[in-house]
């Protein structure tokens, strides 16, 4: 796992060009903060010194390098280890030391290394306008040296150097410009899509978050419903039935320990990221425990089948389930009547699901569409592509209807946080 490894070993995942790239400017600098680029440094350095006095030998018409023009260079190479924290003042400092050393006439040749450098740490760390007048201004520099200034400037005798030679500088400056222009997107990409995936890592946090939420709400809004009312049927019926208050105590036990269970393999879920649950999900194949459940707290209810039932994936199998009991446990909660009907529809395309109660409802029930059962079931039917209405009825019950599209399995689990909603079809009533 990816969070196993320590911090170092997770850095230094990938090429170290990769790496370098996808480090945003801001943090390159913090980093820089404690560390300045030496070896980088001293490697530029020592090539454009040594390289200029090689350069020299080929260069008779301009001046020997000599004191002062080996001290440019060690300047410009001394200001490069300050690229990452003043990439500005890093790049126009190079640039003014290169148009001394040209000035001075010394060999063309490595010493426009260091401009490029410079301007590349100023592009790179987003600011391309002082790179362009830095590159601008050595170029200009350049041409107005050799073609009109180069009477009063050594080397002594110097003539008006050929336009072609322009062209050549041109081209350099496009190219350095062109790289560092290029590195900046292809970072600015890279960062970019580290943002986007750590907002889906925090997205799927959120999504696993809520889904783990639905499930605890679920189970255990159901089982404590069912063990709050036989609690009390046990208490009024402990002196006068004690045999009723025996069946009644029973059936607490029986659901705290199906909620405990349930409850158990969520947890086990969350301790062991990556692996499957031990036991399977509940589907609709346990309708008939939670209809003998419900029957246990008083609530008679009645299940009809229309249609071919098909195969459900395990996410729409564990949602239906859900909406069921969220919508049976409503109604042992809230409303006054002793019966339900469940309706479930199997179309070609679609999963209806109707549950209704003759109410009516009783103190505490809240507003209608209100509290986190109903919630938790407009999300589930939500995430699947569906959607639930729920409110009061004409004739003073209360029903919850919702339909869940089957088209192509591959539908997102209701943990996915899918935002698309299709409107329910309309429906006669029955």
């Amino acid at each position: 796992m990816e969070n196993a490894r320590p911090p170092w070993a997770r850095r230094s995942v990938g090429p170290a060009w990769e790496r370098w790239l996808a480090t945003p400017p801001g943090e390159a600098r913090r980093r820089s903060g404690t560390r300045l680029p030496w070896l980088s440094t001293l490697v530029v350095t020592l090539v454009v010194t040594v390289g200029s006095g090689f350069a020299g030998h080929g260069q008779p018409d301009r001046v020997p390098l000599d004191s002062l023009g080996r001290a440019l260079l060690v300047l410009g190479g001394a200001l490069l280890l300050f690229r990452h924290r003043f990439p500005r003042t890093v790049a126009i400092g190079i640039a003014a030391a290169v148009a001394a050393y040209l000035a001075a006439g010394f060999p063309y040749g490595p010493v426009f290394l260091l401009l490029a450098v410079g301007a590349f740490a100023a592009v790179v760390a987003g600011h391309r306008k002082v790179a362009w007048w830095a590159l601008g201004g050595v170029w200009a520099s350049h041409v107005l040296i050799a073609h009109w200034l180069y009477r009063w400037l050594p080397p002594p005798h110097d003539g008006p150097a050929p336009w072609g030679e322009e062209l050549l500088v041109t081209a350099w400056v496009v190219a350095v410009v062109a790289l560092s222009e290029l590195v900046r997107v292809r970072r600015e990409q890279l960062a970019r899509a580290q943002a986007e995936r750590a907002a889906a890592e925090r997205r799927r946090a959120d999504e696993e978050r809520l889904r783990i939420a639905r499930e605890l709400h679920d189970v255990l809004a159901h089982s404590i419903s069912v063990i709050n009312v036989q609690a009390g049927v046990g208490l009024a019926l402990l002196d006068s039935d004690p045999e009723q208050a025996r069946s009644a105590l029973t059936t607490i036990k029986d659901a705290s320990k199906e909620a405990l269970g349930e409850v158990r393999q969520v947890l086990d879920t969350l301790r062991t990221p990556g692996d499957a649950p031990r036991s399977p999900a509940p589907g609709l194949d346990r309708l008939p425990e939670l209809t003998e459940q419900a029957r246990s707290a008083g609530l008679t209810v009645d299940v009809t089948t229309e249609g071919t039932p098909a195969t459900l994936p395990p996410g729409t199998d564990l949602a239906a389930f859900r909406i069921v009991q969220e919508a049976l446990t409503n109604t042992v909660r809230h409303s006054g009547s002793r019966t339900a009907r469940v309706l479930l529809r199997h179309t070609p395309g679609a999963l209806e699901i109707r549950v209704d109660d003759d109410g009516p409802a009783t103190a505490g029930a809240g507003e209608p569409g209100g509290g986190n059962g109903l919630i938790g079931m407009r999300e589930r039917a939500a995430a699947l592509g569906g959607a639930i209405e729920a409110g009061p009825r004409p004739d003073g019950g209360f029903r919850v209807r919702a339909r869940i599209p089957l088209t192509g399995a591959g539908a997102p689990d209701p943990g996915s946080g899918a935002d698309t909603v299709a409107p329910a079809a309309p429906e006669e009533e029955s």
